[in-house]
């Protein structure tokens, strides 16, 4: 086990308030519900949950060559490749293409990345779980926290690339904060529904990867969103990576205020789902143990 985790393990168990109790109409004290202890369990364990995004940031890059500038050169290649492709190969793009493909792959980037580790991140720590009880929800936030900081490094490419082609963002940048929360609570809450998954069904960890690749292709991330048929264009709405995509690009390129009611719905109903997953992760908790 991780010394950083056991520490951390004492440390609430010698510092920890039990729950208070609660009362019911009658007057009566009764425990706290399931789910209010598990939420309880989880803010105790907030010391935790920044160990895990801080390990994971050490760990990426830690015996490579280059360390933590692959942070900015691994989405710089990928950038480069489908410039090259869509760009110099077959003649595509237009005017402003390259802006508008680095805010598109930087924002994919993200949600990607946050699938694809989060789906694994409790199989992954399979030894900590069994031996240790904790939330198990704190290891696919802690995934998703993680790659917001790595995001936050993407967006340095992004206002590089912006201001390189001449475009000076304006106040609309302020919303950007906003986006970046809709979208944040989209990657929560899609983590832990494929975190609790492939804890009883690996087999999903591989298909997450060829939905999620199929997805990018259906995504507005490297083609123009005129670009598909009229007739096909509601499916483009159904999309809610086409909202997030349009509203960056708004802020950073076009300098239009973004779709709010849009991103908000996304963010609202990924709100609604998370706190489903909660209950979901506190009633079957035990039933995850048995599995690793």
């Amino acid at each position: 086990m991780e010394p950083g985790i056991m520490d951390i393990r004492e440390r609430d168990e010698r510092s920890s308030p039990e729950l208070p109790m609660t009362c019911s109409p009658a007057g009566e004290r009764r425990p706290p519900s399931d789910f209010m202890r598990y939420l309880a369990e989880l803010v105790k364990r907030k010391d935790l949950l920044l160990y895990l995004v801080t390990s994971g940031l050490k760990a990426q890059h830690r015996n490579s060559f280059l360390g933590y500038f692959w942070w900015l050169l691994d989405p710089l290649l990928g950038i480069l490749i489908y410039y090259f492709v869509v760009v110099i190969i077959f003649k595509r793009g237009g005017e402003g293409y390259g802006a508008f493909l680095v805010v598109g792959m930087i924002v994919w980037r993200w949600v990607n990345s946050t699938i694809s580790s989060s789906s694994k991140s409790i199989v992954g720590q399979a030894g900590i779980i069994t031996q240790v009880y904790l939330p198990k929800v704190i290891f696919p936030l802690g995934q998703a926290l993680t790659q917001t900081v790595n995001f936050g490094f993407g967006l340095i490419i992004i206002v590089v690339f912006v201001l390189g082609s001449g475009i000076r963002p304006g106040p609309e940048l302020l919303w950007l904060p906003y986006i970046m929360l809709m979208q944040l609570a989209m990657s929560v809450a899609m983590g832990l529904v494929l975190a609790y998954i492939c804890s009883f069904v690996r087999d999903i960890d591989t298909l997450v990867g060829h939905l999620t690749r199929l997805w990018f292709f259906f995504t507005p991330v490297v083609w123009q969103p005129n670009t598909i048929p009229a007739r096909l264009r509601w499916l483009n709405t159904l999309n809610p990576m086409t909202h997030f995509l349009d509203a960056y690009r708004r802020v950073f390129l076009y300098g239009t205020h973004p779709e709010v009611l849009a991103i908000t719905v996304v963010g609202l109903a990924s709100v609604a789902l998370t706190l489903v997953m909660f209950v979901v992760y506190s009633q079957h908790e035990h039933r995850i143990i048995k599995v690793l």
